[in-house]
């Protein structure tokens, strides 16, 4: 019990307290806290929203809300993306070879479903619905993977191959995710020559401080030119190149806050994964690991300035958006993993992890349904401020409520808790 407190203490309560804070502000004093949310930091800055000064000039302010939402939060999304890569590119990463087929299945379905329910009950309630609505189809299909492994733990059980499977699909969710978010919910106008500015900051200090020092430490044990780098330079030549890159993706029209996806492959990895949130990863040496242990707390603070800025909504916003993207979430993600993941188990014969039941796959549709930080998210992107976005908002929040149908499902599916 000790060591799932230890992850509410570390990956969660910081997050959940910002959002409440949000809740109560903007529910008793709503204007103090949009005047907050939208505070400007700095007037025509390299970074921040355009906007018209009034005389005809497109100028850039940062705000409060852009620092966060579009330039701190490329920190999550690295953390993310960092564990994408290792479970893609290790020889032993967990979305390689046919162990992680079923899981990927069960990934798809997870976001089939949830779009399939969104868009058909919105062109259910109208084209007037529709039409104000069907921006927002990928919302319902996020899982939030921090919050779903601490639920996913309690209703399985530290040591149940399920858990194993569940982090294996959010794994993927977030992959398909960022893909997702690059793709269909740019910030402005397409400039793709700039994309070449952020591959050219990746490939140079992929070149500079990966390659050529292994490179001149070939035959020599004890690995000079690596250990040189890494003791002395540290970060530093990638927190560059992440600044460049953010810069680039700003005025390519992507989103700046996957601007540090390109460096997360530049920097120098280990050659094994234990698993996001393994304990063992703590004792890893290389350079990817040495960043990821830095940004952890920072992460941390972060996401409550996150659930600060953006689940600040008003009660009375809730709408058919609300609805919409519970919906989703609540039933689109369990029917859609528990449909694909039979299909890929059963007919397919790929099988499940051995102690694992197909009937899992229903409460590993329940708690993937967690959808709020990065639904959060996407619905900030995916709808301008307004009351839309809000009862969008509302959706992804009121998704908390997966956890208590996850618990009721374990118990009505008889799901029997492994510990350690």
């Amino acid at each position: 019990m000790y060591r799932v407190w230890n992850f509410i203490t570390n990956y969660s309560l910081l997050l959940i307290f910002g959002a409440l804070i949000a809740l109560i502000w903007a529910n008793t004093d709503p204007a103090s806290y949009h005047a907050f949310v939208e505070f400007p930091l700095i007037e025509d800055f390299f970074f921040g929203a355009l906007h018209d000064d009034g005389q005809g000039h497109l100028v850039r302010t940062l705000t409060l809300h852009y620092l966060v939402n579009d330039l701190l939060m490329a920190f999550f999304f690295a953390v993310a993306a960092k564990e994408v890569w290792e479970a893609v590119i290790l020889e032993n990463g967990s979305l390689r070879g046919s162990k992680a087929l079923t899981p990927l299945f069960a990934t798809a379905g997870g976001m089939a479903g949830p779009i399939l329910v969104y868009l058909g009950l919105a062109a259910f309630l109208g084209s007037d619905v529709y039409d104000a609505v069907s921006r927002g189809w990928a919302i319902p299909t996020a899982t939030d993977i921090a919050f779903s492994y601490l639920v996913g733990r309690v209703v399985f059980g530290a040591g149940h191959p399920a858990v194993r499977f569940l982090l294996l699909l959010a794994i993927a969710d977030d992959a398909a995710g960022l893909i997702i978010l690059a793709v269909f919910y740019p910030s402005a106008a397409l400039v793709p020559a700039w994309l070449l500015v952020a591959l050219a900051a990746s490939v140079t200090v992929y070149v500079l401080f990966n390659w050529l020092p292994r490179r001149m430490d070939a035959g020599k044990q004890h690995r000079p030119n690596s250990t040189w780098v890494r003791n002395k330079l540290s970060f530093w030549p990638y927190l560059v190149a992440g600044a460049i890159s953010l810069y680039a993706f700003q005025e390519s029209g992507l989103h700046p806050a996957l601007g540090l996806l390109p460096i997360v492959p530049a920097i120098p990895h280990a050659d094994r994964a234990f698993g996001i949130f393994a304990e063992a990863e703590q004792y890893l040496t290389d350079l990817l690991n040495h960043i990821e242990h830095l940004l952890k707390h920072p992460v941390e603070v972060i996401l409550f300035f996150f659930g600060l800025m953006n689940a600040g909504v008003e009660f009375s916003a809730i709408g058919a958006p609300t609805w919409l993207v519970l919906a989703g979430l609540l039933v689109g993600k369990p029917v859609g993993i528990f449909l694909f993941g039979w299909f890929a188990a059963r007919p397919m014969k790929l099988g499940l992890p051995a102690g694992m039941r197909v009937l899992d796959l229903i409460v590993v549709g329940f708690v993937a349904a967690i959808g709020f930080t990065v639904s959060l998210f996407v619905a900030s992107v995916a709808f301008e401020s307004g009351p839309v976005q809000d009862a969008a908002k509302m959706g992804a929040l009121f998704s908390f409520a997966a956890a208590l149908l996850s618990l009721v499902a374990g118990v009505v599916l008889r799901v029997e808790k492994q510990k350690d």
